[in-house]
């Protein structure tokens, strides 16, 4: 078993006819854990793609595979070993609580599903140890309801329940964007710490390419359901060779007040573009270098560098990556710890 979580020409549509997902693979290395940034503007597909790595998806068409085993075919017993083995972290630290009940619940319920003491002064113990993981101090934070905590703790308790579990995959929707800027460097520095001293990957879905490019080991850019760019993280955002990428990073505001950013504009898109480009490249209608053949078929992955390819007919004179290959850009390769994490 060498692959942890794996997609197969993933396509998911929905009854409204949005094609969330399109022909999506890759895999993530099961021996080699990474923070895997999935990054697009809205409706790109990146939560789509969380929940079918949650398995709370299916997808239309395609397989999603965990462990060499086909997710919807799990027995019993997997499956419970896959809700133990593959957590998330979501957006809205708040919505994960029922107010009725002190923030002790989540752990208390996660501990006696899993059977993860044989005792409650074992269970106390390993409750403890994940807050404080995480930075929180246990006579602080149990004991008190969701609302008697900020959003920084309430998401970092999230964080440290996934944590009490040992997960082998941690699916982290936005985790940051809805705690102020201060606490950010200290949710971000415990997602790291997962995977440096637990060995946990993590699928790190964001809008939010600074905290990517901080953060995460690689990075796969989606746009309407497609690859439009992936490869290193730091390559990437150091040198986007996609016109999407290369306009998305320009929308960053550097901290430099001689840079003018936002120079390029990102036109919105609408449904009669959408339609123009069901058979091509889904950026065409907004891509200022658009040539004819990119509204008549999809570009491959054409590997520009080493380790970045990208979907563009610029690239024509690369080498092909076959798609179901785009996890091999994920393999033996992470980035060094900083031991500093973005605090904006």
């Amino acid at each position: 078993m060498s692959n942890l979580l794996e997609l197969k020409n993933v396509t998911k549509k929905f009854k409204t006819g949005t094609v969330a997902l399109d022909n999506l693979s890759f895999a993530i290395d099961a021996n080699a854990p990474s923070i895997i940034a999935v990054a697009g503007e809205s409706g790109s597909g990146k939560t789509t793609l969380a929940m079918m790595a949650l398995g709370f998806l299916d997808p239309s068409e395609g397989t999603v595979l965990y462990k060499g085993k086909v997710m919807g075919k799990l027995s019993g017993a997997e499956r419970v070993a896959f809700r133990k083995e593959v957590q998330a972290v979501f957006q809205d630290p708040f919505a994960v609580y029922n107010p009725f009940y002190k923030v002790d619940h989540i752990f208390e319920v996660a501990v006696a599903n899993f059977k993860l003491a044989n005792s409650r002064t074992e269970a106390r113990k390993r409750i403890e140890e994940a807050l404080v993981s995480v930075g929180l101090r246990p006579e602080e934070t149990l004991g008190r309801f969701p609302h008697q905590l900020s959003g920084g703790q309430r998401q970092r308790l999230v964080v440290a329940r996934a944590l009490l579990l040992r997960p082998q995959l941690l699916v982290a929707d936005e985790p940051v964007s809805m705690v102020d800027a201060s606490l950010r460097a200290t949710i971000l520095e415990s997602l790291r710490k997962l995977k440096d001293d637990l060995g946990v990957t993590i699928l790190y879905i964001t809008h939010d390419l600074t905290t990517a490019y901080h953060v995460c080991d690689h990075i796969i850019v989606l746009y309407r359901g497609a690859v439009m760019e992936a490869g290193d993280v730091e390559t990437v955002i150091a040198n986007p060779q996609h016109p999407y990428t290369q306009l998305l990073i320009d929308s960053i505001p550097w901290p430099d007040l001689t840079r003018k950013w936002g120079q390029q504009e990102l036109v919105a898109i609408d449904d009669i573009t959408i339609k123009a480009t069901q058979k091509g490249c889904k950026f065409a209608g907004r891509c200022p270098h658009v040539m004819e053949k990119c509204w008549q078929s999809p570009p491959p992955l054409y590997e520009v560098a080493g380790r970045q390819v990208a979907s563009c007919y610029l690239y024509e004179d690369k080498p092909v990556l076959p798609n179901e290959e785009l996890g091999s850009l994920f393999k033996g390769q992470v980035k060094a710890p900083t031991g500093q994490m973005a605090h904006g």
